[in-house]
């Protein structure tokens, strides 16, 4: 096995080691009037979706998984590199407070705690009533906002651990997001990546958190040591694909990226969404994706620029066949390629799947017509409770960020 501390060359290859987010006390600073502005569509019970992720998690350990959390590995990065004043004062510069007096006294009550729950605090986020009113008389900003229950927005996307970074071949992108109120979340990785003492080192950038065009890790699927997938998508930009088309080749990581356009809709959001692999010659789809599909290949060229290519007249399956080198892949669809189900499927997850192993995936036990045609398939289903989980839009594979996977 290799050492390097990430190794993803694939979808498929057997899982060795995973990053997740356990749902903190951010899933309880969520606001019916404010759910749009933090991406969600309802209201997770924190309790109920704790005892559901830690199920998960159990699942991932039976099946010999390592699974480390995100929390935890900023905290040790911050001690590590001895910054946590900068931390705060990077988590400070991205929060909306406009007084510096009231900058102080949230810095000064997050230095006083240990690192680990200074961290956990600053997924929460600050309540307005966590500081007495008179601390806002020095802004006129924050006085105007004065009906906003918040000083500071939690962070509750962050247990799709998926999207703020992405690891892909020996490297990882830290993550451009579509939203101000997720890029916060990626601080969290900068600090991983440049001072935690198992990560810092050996592992390649591909795209900064600082980047001018959005990227998101739902978008980005390693299919081979060859062939990188990213999704054109509400949340990824195309620019940004080029951009780190360039630099992944240049790294000599891949040969070709294929670039899936599907569409900007919210009931999309990520090509994982719609789309994952689950066996060397098996994918996951959401038929209504197929349909006007655009692929685009992008290859090196010469001088460090790229060459494109639109797969016009091949079908889906016919794209990837020929990308994995493979006579013909298999294409199972969502809720059966019924119009209601798979709609209805598709929105609690149906193809939002993670692979542990080639033909091995954890799935939300809900969606029983698309576990039942995974069954059929010849596939092994773990099959995980995710009533609470779901309701923020995002599956197995979102609440996931592989970091070391077996070579296939």
């Amino acid at each position: 096995m290799v050492n390097n501390p990430i190794h993803v060359m694939s979808e498929i290859g057997k899982l060795k080691k995973v990053m997740v987010h356990r749902p903190g006390k951010e899933m309880e600073n969520l606001m019916p009037d404010y759910l749009d502005r933090l991406l969600f569509d309802d209201i997770p019970y924190l309790k109920g979706a704790r005892a559901e992720h830690d199920n998960f998690v159990k699942e991932l350990e039976t099946e010999g998984v390592e699974v480390v959390y995100l929390e935890k590995l900023a905290a040790e990065a911050i001690d590590a590199g001895n910054v946590k004043e900068a931390f705060i004062d990077q988590w400070l510069s991205e929060t909306e407070i406009v007084s510096e007096n009231v900058k102080n006294i949230v810095k000064e009550q997050l230095v006083e705690l240990d690192t680990f729950d200074m961290v956990l605090k600053t997924m929460e986020g600050f309540r307005k009533t966590e500081l007495k009113t008179a601390h806002f008389d020095n802004s006129l900003a924050d006085q105007l906002e004065s009906d906003y229950p918040f000083l500071v927005d939690p962070m509750p996307n962050l247990y799709f651990t998926r999207d703020p970074f992405a690891t892909m071949a020996n490297g990882v992108t830290i993550n451009k997001m579509f939203a101000e109120t997720r890029n916060r979340e990626t601080i969290y990785g900068d600090f991983i990546f440049n001072y935690h003492p198992e990560y810092k080192d050996n592992v390649d950038k591909f795209y900064s958190r600082d980047e001018e065009d959005r990227i998101e890790g739902g978008d980005e699927l390693v299919l081979s040591k060859d062939i990188l997938a990213i999704g054109i998508s509400q949340r990824t930009d195309s620019r940004a694909i080029e951009k780190l088309a360039k630099r992944v080749f240049k790294a000599g990581a891949f040969k070709e990226i294929l670039g899936f356009d599907i569409g900007e809709h919210r009931k999309f959001m990520h090509l994982d969404t719609v789309f994952t692999m689950v066996d060397y010659d098996k994918f996951t789809i959401h038929p209504e994706i197929e349909a006007g599909l655009r692929v685009i290949s992008i290859k090196p060229g010469k001088d460090g620029e790229v060459v494109l290519e639109e797969k016009e007249s091949k079908k889906l399956d016919e794209v990837l066949a020929e990308a994995l080198g493979l006579e013909k892949v298999t294409l199972l669809r969502c809720g059966g390629g019924s119009l209601v189900d798979s709609a209805r499927e598709q929105w609690n997850d149906g193809s939002n799947t993670l692979t542990i192993a080639p033909g091995v995936v954890v799935v939300y036990d809900r969606n029983t017509i698309t576990n039942e045609l995974l069954e059929q398939a010849g596939l092994r289903l773990i099959k995980i409770p995710g009533s609470e989980l779901v309701r923020g839009r995002g599956g197995p594979r979102c609440m996931t960020m592989p970091f070391v996977r077996e070579d296939i």
